[in-house]
């Protein structure tokens, strides 16, 4: 008898995967974030992480309806792929991939950075930026990564779960204690907004805020995993925003309201990232309250590298997924046998962790390419959710987001607003890569099969002429660029375009698709073992 293939195993539960999804949201974040997003916005920064959890909800609500219909590893990559075919399975696992990996690293740098105020010699200098031993110790942590990581899942959610706990625990308690010593006139002295809306919005998109709330992928990556995923998947993604919004609003208001007022100069808020580099260790040490410093420094380095443990897998997981969608190495397509987990995508996540760890960046160095990265690789999820309703709606759909016409399009719209807030700097580069590797990867694919060439580009030019229109938007933007078009015309430029996107690629679905019904693959698809069951009905458009 031939041996069953290796398979998932489907042990998550609704804690587990609650606890995962909070766990991926709440890392480096609140240890840098909020001195960060206070420098750039003053007060308004609260408001900066209320439009962020907001603007994460929306695409969270798209991501239910996919995840529930359709509960496969490495989901955020293929639901793009089903829609308009493999150019933009390709580009979203190229961007996902570099994004998740230096995420990782960021989360380790966070962590030894912050550690760094207990071992000297971690950290060269006021930058954050790693000595040589520092670096050793990063090694080590991505070393461990990898050991829980080629475990199984069940080692992984067990692990994850207990740091989990302690990383709500010591957040709460630090704002409790400092919503004790607040100061009302710091909410006004310097006004509210002191820089203007503008700075609110830029607070969203490089302050950290946006890379702060940018964990729900780590839910969708496991989704092969989870019992009962049609139920599960959309309670733990709902959960995982509302209490991820609640904590880290908590936990900007206490640090506005605490900062000592001989600290804030005669600029008000403008640079007290430099005076509070490590902000609510350092807010402890000046109110004397140095038990809490400690605490926060342990947590520091628990809660960073516990998050980016997360990503290990989920990065790992999204390898596997864009590896059997046959746009990548059919090498890395493969489970260990023994534990149920892709152990050769995870070596490469390993990899590649090195790799963004070479230039022996800080945290603030890589944050804004890494935000941009991450929320372009969220931001194609409402279209495939629009487009999949109009050509299959047959698909059974456990969850079903009412309003997508409104809600898919607003969702769109906001995640291409915030990559326009990464400015010019950031989008001159990372853009023009997309669409390098979009058009190196259509003149591959014309080289073996036209017509296939042919259809591809039907069904994903969109991709590319949104990749084009931002570039230029961009340029021409007020936000780094050359502003031709002065702010706030800038933003209503960039919202009517990708508006206009959002109608091309809702209607510009792939032909050759075949779907799964009911969240399951047919036989002879390169899809997870685990979930091919035999005569399965295919939904063909």
């Amino acid at each position: 008898m031939a041996q069953s293939p290796p398979a998932f195993n489907r042990s998550l539960s609704l804690l587990d995967l609650t606890m995962l999804g909070f766990g991926a949201v709440f890392g480096s974040g609140w240890l840098f974030a909020a001195s960060h997003v206070a420098a750039i916005a003053g007060p308004a920064s609260i408001l900066s992480w209320f439009a962020g959890g907001f603007a994460v909800l929306l695409l969270g609500l798209v991501y239910c309806e996919l995840a529930a219909a359709l509960p496969e590893a490495g989901g955020m990559i293929r639901y793009p792929a089903y829609a308009h075919g493999p150019l933009l399975g390709a580009l979203l696992g190229f961007i996902t991939v570099i994004a998740y990996s230096s995420l990782i690293s960021i989360e380790i740098i966070a962590a030894r950075q912050y550690a760094g105020s207990w071992i000297p010699g971690l950290t060269a200098n006021s930058a954050g930026d790693a000595t040589l031993l520092g670096w050793g110790v990063q090694f080590l942590v991505l070393v461990g990564m990898l050991r829980l990581n080629i475990s199984g899942v069940k080692t992984f959610a067990l692990f994850n779960n207990i740091i989990t706990v302690f990383k709500f625990i010591v957040p709460v308690m630090v704002t409790v204690m400092l919503l004790v010593h607040m100061h009302p006139g710091n909410f006004t002295a310097w006004g509210f907004a002191p820089f203007g809306r503008q700075s609110v919005e830029a607070a969203v998109s490089v302050g950290g805020i946006i890379f702060a709330y940018l964990g729900l992928t780590p839910i969708i990556a496991v989704a092969s995993e989870v019992r009962n995923p049609q139920r599960t998947i959309p309670i733990a993604l709902t959960l995982s925003i509302f209490l991820a919004t609640l904590v880290y609003v908590l936990l900007q208001v206490a640090f506005i309201g605490c900062v000592p007022a001989d600290m804030l100069t005669a600029k008000g808020w403008a640079g007290i990232d430099r005076v509070l580099p490590l902000p609510f260790h350092d807010i402890a040490i000046a109110l004397g309250l140095g038990w809490l410093a400690t605490a926060v420094v342990i947590d520091a380095v628990v809660s960073p590298s516990g998050t980016g443990n997360i990503y290990m897998g989920s990065t790992a997981r999204i390898i596997y997924a864009w590896s059997r969608s046959g746009t990548f190495l059919p090498w890395f397509g493969k489970l260990d046998t023994r534990h149920g987990v892709p152990r050769r995508a995870t070596f490469l996540t390993f990899g590649l962790c090195i790799f963004w760890m070479l230039p022996f960046p800080s945290w603030e160095a890589l944050i804004g390419v890494v935000s941009s990265a991450l929320i372009m690789s969220y931001a194609f999820a409402p279209v495939a959710a629009a487009a999949l309703r109009r050509s299959a709606p047959d698909l059974t759909r456990p969850f079903r987001v009412s309003y997508i016409r409104v809600l898919g399009p607003v969702s769109f719209m906001i995640a291409s607003l915030i990559v326009f807030w990464s400015g010019w700097h950031t989008l001159s580069w990372l853009l023009a890569v997309q669409l390098a590797f979009g058009v190196i990867f259509l003149a591959v694919q014309g080289a073996r099969d036209m017509d296939a060439m042919r259809e591809n580009l039907r069904s994903s030019a969109w991709v590319l002429a949104y990749f084009a229109g931002m570039l230029v938007l961009s340029a021409c933007g007020s936000l780094g660029g050359y502003s031709l078009l002065a702010h706030p015309f800038d933003d209503v430029v960039v919202a009517v375009f990708s508006g206009l996107i959002f109608v091309w690629g809702e209607r510009a679905a792939y032909r050759d698709m075949q779907l799964p019904a009911s969240g399951l693959p047919p036989v002879g698809t390169v899809m997870d073992p685990d979930v091919v069951i035999a005569n399965e009905p295919v939904i063909s458009t």
